[in-house]
């Protein structure tokens, strides 16, 4: 059977995917987004140098291995060749041999990103803290199938009828909340150029990928944003418009379910969220200083965005949820250097509302404003763990950190990540996944 993995992340985003999954694709042959946009930022370093990722996948930095955007996937074609022509100049080879865009993944045109801006406005207080880059309204018109999607759009008279029908209804949209009217030829022409230019990248992808997992070959699956930001399972309505969980792999690359093979959570020591929305754990008040060291130490900032990321103790109930969802067979955990400095570190445990234990996540986001966490309090190791690539180097009381995690979480810690490069991992257990963490430490 084919290696099938698919890399999620548990919490809230960033943490740490782009890593993870440049350190395992060498043992790939194939890498494979699945869903959500540029609204996306992974980042990569490898060496000196850094690679800021937000439509391709981190395999993109190997060379020899073909990347694939699968069909669940919304691409700005603008967005794609400047982060193409970037990754040219710093010598890695964007090409159509190496890269495939699925002919079945949508487009994101101009009037995506004035209605994402128009939206925002007009929900004011209750904004949900979009990246503004067209990603909502490109799922919108999917869903509603008044999408074009990027085979549609090589063929002329298609994209040119299907602008001109949709910007209608999106013109009228943006001048009722005091915006100005786009205007369907200069789009036409502004895609027709993009798009003449993507046309070599676009194949079936979908079939593609079947018959490489049925010829034996390997693939790896990379999620954006994070299973507590899906549209269904997340903190709704403060989420993305796509399927992050390990379900949405199966969707967003048309891959058959039982070709998947295993499933790699990732989560960091601590949390972060950016963006608006519900966050049990984060650090205010009495706390705010110190979510600010975490957040210098840890470079917390959006790579799409530059916004500084919300930082708060590590949640080990929202974890268990994710486990629960989307069936993880191993958890790869990061920056645990970044808690270096701290003499005692809280976990959730648990949460309370209204005096009572949750049994399961509240669906409610006004709910999961009014959590109160329950806590555990561990002891801090102060001192460093930077670099380190074995468990027993680490200090005693960081080993006790990653086992308590591991009970919490109920799933085995197969990869702890001591700092962003990649042979800075220690490769723990890998019992789960048939050995394909010892064979990624083989190559660092």
């Amino acid at each position: 059977m084919a290696k099938v993995v698919a890399v999620i992340g548990a919490q809230w985003g960033d943490e740490g995917k782009g890593k993870i999954v440049d350190l395992l694709a060498e043992q790939f042959d194939i890498v494979t987004r699945y869903q959500g946009g540029h609204n996306a930022g992974h980042s990569v370093q490898v060496g000196d140098q850094s690679f800021v990722l937000h439509l391709l996948p981190s395999g993109i930095v190997h060379r020899g291995k073909t990347c694939v955007l699968g069909n669940g996937m919304v691409i700005d074609p603008k967005a794609f060749f400047v982060e193409a022509d970037r990754l040219t100049q710093q010598g890695i080879e964007v090409s159509p041999e190496r890269v495939k865009i699925s002919s079945r993944a949508h487009l994101i045109l101009p009037y995506h990103r004035a209605l994402d801006h128009t939206s925002e406005e007009r929900l004011g207080n209750e904004k949900v803290g979009t990246t503004l880059r067209g990603i909502g309204p490109a799922y919108e018109d999917k869903a509603g199938r008044r999408g074009i999607r990027t085979a549609d759009a090589l063929v002329p008279d298609v994209l040119r009828s299907r602008i001109e029908r949709n910007l209608e209804d999106a013109n009228r949209i943006i001048e009722a909340y005091g915006g100005d009217p786009l205007n369907a030829d200069e789009i036409f022409q502004e895609m027709s150029v993009l798009t003449e230019r993507l046309g070599p990248f676009i194949a079936d992808t979908t079939h593609y990928l079947n018959i490489a997992a049925s010829e034996g070959r390997s693939i790896l699956l990379e999620g954006a944003q994070a299973t507590l930001l899906d549209v269904d399972h997340g903190t709704y309505p403060f989420v993305t418009s796509s399927t992050t969980v390990a379900g949405g792999a199966i969707i967003g690359t048309g891959l058959a379910p039982h070709r998947l093979s295993g499933v790699l959570g990732i989560v960091r020591t601590y949390t972060t969220r950016v963006g608006e929305g519900p966050f049990p754990t984060e650090m205010l008040e009495g706390e705010a200083e110190l979510g600010q060291m975490i957040r210098e130490r840890g470079r917390e900032y959006g790579a799409s965005t530059g916004r500084p990321r919300r930082c708060g103790w590590f949640d080990a109930f929202a974890t268990r949820y994710a486990a629960e969802i989307n069936g993880f067979t191993s958890v790869a955990l990061t920056k645990l250097d970044v808690l270096d400095t701290l003499d005692e570190i809280k976990v959730c445990t648990g949460y309370k509302l209204n005096g009572r234990v949750c049994e399961s996540l509240p669906a409610v986001s006004q709910d999961l404003r009014r959590i109160e966490p329950i806590y555990a309090t561990l002891p801090g190791w102060q001192s460093s763990t930077l670099g380190m690539t074995e468990l027993n180097s680490l200090p005693p009381k960081a080993r006790d950190y990653v086992e308590f995690l591991s009970s919490q979480i109920g799933v085995e810690i197969g990869l702890v990540s001591t700092g962003p490069e990649r042979s800075q991992t220690i490769i723990v257990r890998d019992s789960a996944l048939g050995g394909w963490l010892n064979e990624a430490s083989d190559t660092r």
